[in-house]
């Protein structure tokens, strides 16, 4: 189980590289795709590879907190991640002699992109199922 979320951490690594790294246009654009991207597909992999059945209908866990709170994270950030497209194509119409505005509206997203995603990591870590249970 420890797989995704070692991914997921590689990836939230690059991220943060992408975002230090803004000035290199092509290394940020693709790097954000890519993590987005990723995000989209990691679920349908968690579906296709766990038994969800079993762990939230018949151990009960669908009525935790910690499954529902997680699941309003990836909802945030799939939300942020939807506008912080819609802000970056302002960005690349308006081009270099405009849109302060837009950028600092996607420079403030991207930070909340960066804590929404640490937060569905670290949830979905708390809520990994042990490769060995006890």
């Amino acid at each position: 189980m420890a797989g995704p979320f070692y991914a997921a951490l590689a990836t939230y690594v690059l991220m943060l590289l992408a975002y230090r790294w803004h000035q290199v246009r092509r290394f940020h654009m693709t790097v954000m795709v890519a993590v987005m991207a990723f995000d989209v597909a990691m679920p349908f992999y968690l579906v296709a590879t766990r038994d969800w059945g079993k762990r939230l209908l018949a151990d009960g866990d669908i009525l935790s907190f910690g499954v529902w709170m997680h699941f309003g994270l990836i909802i945030t950030l799939f939300v942020l991640y939807a506008i912080q497209v819609q802000t970056a194509v302002q960005m690349l119409k308006a081009g270099a002699e405009g849109g302060a505005e837009i950028r600092a509206a996607h420079r403030v997203q991207g930070k909340g992109i960066l804590v929404a995603r640490a937060l569905v990591i670290a949830t979905g870590a708390i809520l990994a199922e042990p490769t060995n249970p006890a």
